[in-house]
């Protein structure tokens, strides 16, 4: 497993990957930087390169880095780091977003892309990572805890899903 920065030579997988979780009702997908919405690849390429050198947090964008997970060549999930948080996020959903094509769950690929974005997150200026999950997602949380997380908060999103975040200290 490594974890690779988008380029445009990943176009076709990437966009398999998004119709793979389109074609199992999924029209959200966690870690992917906005691609389950994105028009056109080479748009949101250009704005996952841009979210790695954003200034200081807004509203609206932080700084972020995003990465594909690839497996035997093939893209299995996405992880984005935020590397500097707002308010928001340090009260919702915090530094690591990740996801994982619905063909490859269950196979350990959500703990080795977290725990290789955990070794890139001293390198980013954070050594405190909040990650959270929703708390009926119990492979997300063993995934979390399997890589340090201690649970932290939880909050009510408006739907009513309940969410936990978790504390990873490297």
């Amino acid at each position: 497993m490594e974890l690779v920065l988008p380029d445009i030579c990943h176009k076709q997988a990437a966009l398999d990957y998004r119709q793979e979780h389109f074609d199992h009702g999924e029209m959200m997908i966690h870690g992917d930087g906005g691609l389950d919405s994105a028009e056109t690849y080479e748009g949101w390429l250009e704005g996952v390169k841009a979210a790695k050198h954003r200034g200081e947090p807004t509203e609206e964008f932080v700084p972020a880095v995003l990465y594909f997970g690839f497996a035997d060549g093939k893209l299995v999930g996405t992880i984005q780091v935020r590397y500097k948080l707002n308010k928001r996020l340090t009260d919702t959903y915090g530094h690591i977003g990740y996801g994982v094509r619905p063909s490859e769950r269950r196979k350990g690929y959500a703990s080795k892309m977290l725990a290789l974005a955990l070794q890139k997150c001293p390198g980013l200026g954070v050594y405190q990572v909040l990650v959270c999950c929703d708390v009926q997602n119990i492979a997300s949380a063993k995934t979390i805890i399997k890589n340090g997380g201690e649970p932290f908060l939880e909050f009510t999103e408006e739907d009513g899903t309940v969410v936990r975040q978790y504390r990873i200290t490297l």
